[in-house]
C-alpha cells in the first residue's frame, strides 16, 4: 500500500479507504529553538525528540503521495548605495563604499568530547496484543503493525537508527550514522543503519499503570459524540467495529487506558473518526440510523428517552407522556 507523505502522519493508506479527514498532518514545517521543538503551524513545543514525532497533526485531510513543497528562501541582498563619498585622498566619488574588512576573530577554545552514551536498546513484547495501526517504536522504522505473522513472524525485519538524532548548524542526521542532510524531510527519509524486530510494546513497559479516565457523550440525530478526558497523550488508537469500539491510549509516567465499548446500536464504521486534543479524545460515531440512543452502551434498564424529529408533548424532553416509532430502539432492546 502507498505511504502517506504529509508531515506527522506517514500511515499507510488504501485509495479506496482515503476519505475526508482520514489524515492527521502538519501544514507548516519543523521548528527547533533554543532546545524546544515543534511545527510552526502548533503552538505545542517539546524538548524530547521522540515527543516531537508524537507531537498530533493540526490538519485534516486525504492521504498524500506527493512529494511536499519546499519553499526557496531568497537571499536578501544589500543595495548598492549611490551616495557619495570622500576618498582618504579628498577626491568625491559615487557609487558603493568601500566596506572594510573585519578583524579576524579569535579562535575559540574547543569543548572537550563527551564520551558517548551507552544505548540500551528496546525489546518487543510479543506476549502482549497489539491493536492494527500501531506504528513501530524504533526510530527511523515507521512500520505499521497489520497482523501477527507480517509484523512479528520470522520474516518481519525491522531497519532503524540505535542513535539519536542530531542536528547542528543546520545539518540533521542521526548519531548512529555518517550520513548528514540539510531538509528535514530528507533526515526523515534517511534509513535505518541496523536490522532488528520490530518494536511494539516494549518490555520496560510491562510495569505500566493502567488507568481511568472520565468519559462522557451526547448524541445529535445523525451522530453519538464520545469523550474521553485523557492530558499527556503520546499515542492514541481507536478501533471501529460495528457494534464496538476498542480504545488505547498511551500517557506519560507510563499510563495507559486502554477498554472496549460496547454500543447501543450499529455505527458506520468508515464515516465514524476520532480526534486526539490537548485534554482529550473525542469519538465521532456515525449512527447508521437517526434513531435516538437511550444510553451509549446496551442496557434493559430504559426510564427516560429523547427523541428527534416528534413534534407535540409526547417523546420530547420534559413531557409527561412518551410516544415510540415502529423503529424505536425500545422496541429493538425488547426483541
Amino acid at each position: 500500500m502507498p505511504k502517506c507523505t504529509r508531515k506527522g502522519c506517514g500511515k499507510e493508506f488504501s485509495e479506496k479507504d482515503n476519505k475526508d479527514n482520514s489524515c492527521q498532518f502538519h501544514e507548516g514545517a519543523p521548528v527547533f529553538h533554543e532546545g524546544l521543538k515543534g511545527w510552526s503551524c502548533c503552538k505545542k513545543r517539546v524538548s524530547d525528540f521522540d515527543e516531537f514525532l508524537q507531537i498530533p497533526g493540526c490538519s485534516f485531510g486525504l492521504h498524500s503521495t506527493e512529494a511536499p513543497v519546499q519553499l526557496a528562501k531568497e537571499e536578501k541582498k544589500p543595495a548598492a548605495s549611490k551616495a557619495s563619498h570622500v576618498t582618504k585622498d579628498g577626491i568625491e566619488v559615487y557609487g558603493k563604499q568601500e566596506i572594510p574588512k573585519p578583524a579576524p576573530a579569535v579562535a575559540q577554545m574547543q569543548p572537550e568530547e563527551k564520551k558517548p552514551v551507552e544505548i540500551v536498546e528496546e525489546e518487543d513484547d510479543e506476549s502482549v496484543s497489539v491493536i492494527e495501526g500501531t506504528t513501530c517504536k524504533r526510530r527511523g522504522c515507521g512500520h505499521i503493525f497489520k497482523d501477527q505473522e507480517t509484523s512479528r513472524g520470522p520474516d518481519a525485519k525491522c531497519r532503524y537508527h540505535p542513535g539519536a538524532p542530531i542536528f547542528h548548524e543546520g545539518s540533521k542526521g542521526w548519531s548512529c550514522c555518517s550520513r548528514k542532510v540539510l531538509d528535514f524531510d530528507e533526515f526523515l527519509k534517511i534509513e535505518g543503519c541496523k536490522e532488528g524486530r520490530h518494536v511494539f510494546v516494549s518490555k520496560s513497559n510491562n510495569d505500566e499503570e493502567m488507568v481511568d479516565c472520565r468519559t462522557d457523550w451526547y448524541q445529535t440525530q445523525t451522530s453519538v459524540i464520545f469523550s474521553i478526558f485523557a492530558k499527556n497523550k503520546e499515542d492514541t488508537q481507536v478501533k471501529f467495529n460495528e457494534n464496538s469500539i476498542d480504545i488505547d491510549i498511551k500517557m506519560k509516567g507510563n499510563k495507559r487506558y486502554k477498554k472496549s465499548f460496547p454500543l447501543f446500536q450499529t455505527i458506520d464504521v468508515n464515516a465514524s473518526k476520532f480526534t486526539a486534543l490537548s485534554t482529550k479524545v473525542e469519538i465521532n460515531l456515525k449512527k447508521t440510523s437517526g434513531i435516538s440512543w437511550a444510553s451509549f452502551e446496551p442496557t434493559d434498564e430504559v426510564k427516560t428517552w429523547t427523541t428527534f424529529g416528534v413534534s407535540g408533548g409526547g417523546g420530547t424532553v420534559g413531557a409527561k407522556e412518551m410516544h415510540y416509532n415502529a423503529d424505536s430502539p425500545l422496541n429493538y432492546n425488547q426483541k
